[in-house]
């Protein structure tokens, strides 16, 4: 259930705005509109119909009303294509001619894809950002000895460098797996009735690869209405992500604690406060991507759950996913947007470091860590 409050905390705007009601049906209206344009580019509508119908679907209906229906009626398809043809009213032959030789799941899942795909810019943009901010640390910090820990024990020196290098390879890693994920599963869906593509007079396929262009989406060799592994390939990728940043703010927890002081999250006003003491500094963004963390691995799991659908339309099985995986991207986005503002104004204490480390007494040999720093920019760098 929503809450603007918890959501928040754990999102960011635009991520939530992204799989809003508003985009949810800006995209199911697009889905109608290209649909009848590319009809009326094979001749089974008319230009005219066509420009009616895309007319129609410019303004959004009242959400809070559909959103009822949609409820009521067990998919978001049935009420909007009824508002489109009470719409058109005034022209009988275009209402007769909206969603022509789609199904509900077409609509449904082509939304959820043209979503994944605004929130997969959102992610490359700010996965840019960390990544960006993460390598210059690890460059100035590269040669910078302090107390490698295994075990949560002292363990033989390490750089601050090689540590910044190995969350930027794991996040990096992550996003070049998305972006693999992505480009597999952002499809358009359209197959109709019972997958078939039937009742568009033989010229289905032309018609489909219009509407994928009209869209931006690739064209699927056939539909894959039961087929869910290129979602689920999405959620587990974004749960990878979400542990490669889980992971990173752990350390950086860990590294801010009072007794080792050796790095803190930069000072913000009016963030990370106690309403008990005063005197605390508590890693607030570390906390975001911690808690995303937690979460994002149980909702990749409801969709790996989720791959056995059955026949050629499951019952509940792609009905659950949409939900989720806006979850997911929700999640994965706050993280990502909060480890960025934490690297990018990271406080790093290099003589609270050598201190540690020198209490530690393991000895102050930092091995090949300077050029481990620099491999694993080179490998950040390479396209």
């Amino acid at each position: 259930m929503t809450s603007r409050i918890r959501d928040l905390a754990a999102s960011t705007p635009e991520m939530l705005d992204a799989f809003g009601d508003q985009a949810l049906v800006r995209a199911a209206l697009a889905f109608e509109r290209e649909l009848a344009a590319a009809q009326a580019a094979e001749g089974l509508l008319t230009a005219d119909q066509a420009q009616a119908i895309a007319a129609a679907c410019q303004a959004l209906p009242d959400l809070e009303a559909l959103a009822q229906s949609a409820a009521h009626a067990g998919t978001l398809a049935i009420p909007l294509v009824a508002e489109l043809r009470r719409r058109l009213a005034k022209h009988p032959e275009a209402a007769a001619k909206v969603h022509l030789g789609a199904t509900s799941q077409d609509v449904a899942d082509t939304v959820l894809m043209l979503q994944a795909e605004a929130g997969l810019g959102l992610i490359v943009r700010d996965g840019v950002r960390l990544t960006t901010a993460l390598a210059a640390l690890a460059q100035t910090h590269a040669g910078a000895p302090m107390l490698g820990r295994t075990l949560l024990q002292p363990a033989r020196p390490i750089t601050f460098g090689l540590k910044v290098a190995g969350w930027l390879l794991g996040v990096d890693a992550a996003l070049r797996r998305l972006s693999r994920e992505a480009e597999a599963a952002l499809l358009l869906q359209f197959g109709g009735a019972s997958g078939t593509l039937d009742g568009l007079d033989g010229k289905a396929f032309a018609v489909s690869q219009r509407l994928a262009e009209g869209l931006g989406l690739a064209g699927p060799p056939a539909p894959w209405h039961a087929r869910r592994g290129g979602v689920a390939g999405l959620a587990g990728a974004l749960a990878i992500l979400t542990g490669a940043l889980g992971k990173m703010a752990g350390d950086v927890a860990l590294l801010a604690q009072a007794e080792v002081g050796e790095a803190f999250e930069p000072r913000i006003d009016g963030r990370g406060g106690s309403s008990a003491m005063a005197y605390k500094r508590n890693p607030t963004g570390c906390q975001v991507a911690r808690s995303a963390a937690l979460r994002a691995p149980h909702l990749a799991a409801t969709i790996l759950s989720a791959l056995p659908q059955e026949h050629e339309r499951g019952l509940g099985g792609w009905q659950a996913e949409g939900a989720v995986l806006a979850d997911l991207f929700c999640v994965a986005h706050g993280a990502l947007v909060a480890m960025a503002e934490v690297a990018e104004g990271l406080e790093v204490h290099p003589d609270r470091m050598a201190a540690n480390l020198a209490a530690a007494a393991v000895g102050d040999d930092v091995g090949e860590a300077a050029a481990l720093v620099a491999s694993a920019l080179q490998a950040w760098r390479r396209p």
